[in-house]
């Protein structure tokens, strides 16, 4: 049998990868691509300059040459932090002492679960969705072809996928509205009222809205697998179809499913590793001097941590769809490398057609 034959049949005596392979294998695809991670953090910093530069304007705006900036200099003034976030409207008033180390991380939880943030932090978190779109073609790229692209081949699937991104992105839009918007108000707006209405032990009322909780947390996760698979057929099958992507995302967990929810509760299990480890080092009330730069660099590390998680949901993902409809490497469309990408063909063209003419004049 030739080479071809033994590759082309290799798969299939290869038994069905289950959620733990799958979760190992993207491990290590996303500690094969510091670039991807760094990237990615320079991404987040990118995205967070609009909201430090407008918080930063209220602050000065606010505490001007008062007694209260040389306060707030010099550590940490609850009581001005209250009265700030009292006056301020928009995004200011997301600035109160649970900003602090991780206090912030339990806010930002509970503002996304209960749907609560305001429109101008609605609006820069809707453009960090946008760069991760625009990011997420080169990214699943790199992981399903578990080797290097190098800038030119990861820029380029990125700008390939961006516009069927954009198109998913419109369909995702729609589907979280509806649930934040439909499901959410359905759930702790009529049904929990209800369900408490003649409730009388505080901890029975909150145990019935942790149900609900978990319950709306849960279709949350099958809402994020569908999409998240979406964009993983979507690059590995070379789809130009985003509703057809989602359909074959769909049937993809209908026959998958014990193995891609497993995988996804591996990934959770190590992202609340992270929030663990960050509970015990993060930073409370700041100093000044040294205190301040550590309690900067544990900030930093914790957002490398997470967004490290971030890509291995994709990486390891990537690697049960591989794993279980095609093999490890596996990507339709062809790598894009210089000098054999479409734009390296489109000048060689061009010098060729013009060095014809320039014989046709001699």
């Amino acid at each position: 049998m030739s080479d071809q034959g033994r590759r082309s049949s290799s798969p299939l005596r290869t038994p069905q990868p289950g959620a733990s392979h799958a979760w190992r294998h993207g491990i290590r695809r996303v500690s094969s691509a510091p670039a991807v991670l760094l990237g990615a953090w320079l991404v987040t910093m990118i995205a967070s300059l609009p909201f430090m530069l407008l918080m930063r304007g209220l602050l000065l705006e606010h505490l001007g040459a008062s007694l209260a900036a040389d306060t707030a200099a010099s550590g940490i003034n609850y009581d001005w932090m209250q009265e700030f976030a009292a006056q301020a409207s928009g995004v200011g008033r997301t600035f109160r002492p649970a900003v602090i180390g991780f206090a912030a991380v339990l806010d930002n939880l509970s503002a996304f679960i209960d749907n609560s943030r305001p429109a101008s932090l609605v609006a820069i978190a809707l453009m960090y969705s946008g760069l991760w779109l625009f990011l997420a073609g080169g990214v699943i790229n790199r992981f399903a072809r578990d080797r290097a692209t190098h800038s030119h081949g990861f820029f380029m699937a990125s700008g390939v996928f961006f516009l069927r991104f954009l198109r998913l992105g419109l369909l995702m839009a729609a589907v979280y509205g509806a649930l934040f918007r439909g499901l959410h108000l359905l759930m702790f707006d009529k049904l929990y009222p209800r369900l408490t209405h003649e409730v009388t032990v505080e901890r029975t009322a909150f145990l019935i809205r942790v149900g609900l909780y978990l319950v709306f947390g849960f279709v949350l996760m099958l809402c994020n697998l569908v999409f998240d698979f979406a964009k993983i057929r979507a690059v590995v099958e070379d789809r130009r179809s985003m509703i057809g992507a989602t359909a074959a995302a769909i049937r993809f967990l209908w026959r998958h499913g014990p193995a891609a929810i497993g995988l996804f509760m591996a990934n959770g299990a190590l992202f609340l590793v992270v929030l663990g480890a960050y509970a015990v080092v993060a930073p409370g009330v700041g100093g000044t001097g040294w205190v301040m730069w550590i309690g900067l660099l544990i900030g930093q590390l914790y957002i490398l941590a997470r967004l490290w998680v971030k890509l291995a949901f994709w990486a390891s993902e990537t690697s049960l769809f591989q794993g279980r409809l095609a093999h490890a490497g596996y990507v339709a469309a062809p790598a894009a490398e210089w000098p054999d990408s479409p734009l390296a063909e489109a000048l060689a063209r061009s010098a060729l057609s013009h060095g014809l003419e320039q014989v046709g004049q001699d």
